[in-house]
């Protein structure tokens, strides 16, 4: 039975095994790995619905290069004040920004959009995300500015009368959805007018119209669904 880490190989052998509904005990006698190894995998990555081969490849390649460039105090792992495991939460932070990542977020938002929501506040100051995230004071500014222009964080003050980046602040997601709602009916609005410059009845024209005639359809569902969901961000206790 080979050890090692996995290969990206094997990865991508055990993501078309998910897609095909095997079982984990199933994927691991096709690699000839032992089932906990796939159980681990999956589960540190996304779970079986969320897993990405080469994401989960990206997360597990940059957990090993951090261990060998950490410094010895970053090494010890120090106590985090709310009592989480430190690598554990270090883990998550790596597969959600991975999955950031694998959805169009640059590398440096997605891990600043990550940390953020690992916190019970749901908010770090600049200052707090440069220790956290140990990178420059201009790194964090080009990130938060990225983030806050995609509304998906906020930025608020404290009572300190400092800038806080939120990402539970108001109707961030519910106004991230109609933000993309809106541009999915202006790729529609864009495609049908290239019907009456390809000549209506032309296969093109009749392609653009069809794909006015889905975008509109998606536009709507989100807009609907958005609003039927909003209440989820902010439920009543």
């Amino acid at each position: 039975m080979p050890g090692g880490r996995l290969t990206q190989q094997e990865r991508r052998q055990i993501a078309i095994g998910l897609a095909d509904g095997l079982a984990y005990a199933e994927i691991a006698r096709g690699l000839d790995r032992p089932t906990s190894t796939i159980t681990r995998e999956v589960m540190r990555n996304g779970g079986p619905a969320g897993y990405k081969a080469d994401i989960a490849h990206l997360a597990t390649e940059r957990r090993a290069q951090r261990r060998k460039q950490a410094t010895p105090r970053r090494s010890q792992a120090p106590q985090r004040a709310d009592g989480r495991d430190p690598e554990a939460v270090r883990a998550f932070e790596d597969v959600f920004a991975g999955i950031f990542i694998g959805q169009g977020l640059p590398k440096m938002p997605a891990k600043t959009l990550a940390s953020l929501y690992a916190t019970d506040e749901g908010s770090l100051t600049a200052s707090e995300l440069v220790a956290h995230l140990q990178v420059s004071p201009a790194s964090v500014s080009k990130a938060v500015a990225y983030l806050e222009s995609q509304g998906l964080i906020g930025r608020v003050r404290d009572e300190r009368r400092r800038e806080r980046y939120v990402v539970d602040e108001g109707d961030i997601w519910y106004q991230s959805m109609i933000a993309s709602a809106a541009g999915t009916t202006t790729l529609a609005e864009a495609a049908r007018h290239g019907v009456s410059s390809l000549g209506p009845g032309t296969q093109a024209a009749t392609r653009l119209e069809n794909i006015a005639r889905f975008l509109d359809f998606v536009s709507e569902s989100i807009v609907r669904a958005a609003e039927q969901a909003r209440d989820i961000l902010h439920p009543k206790n």
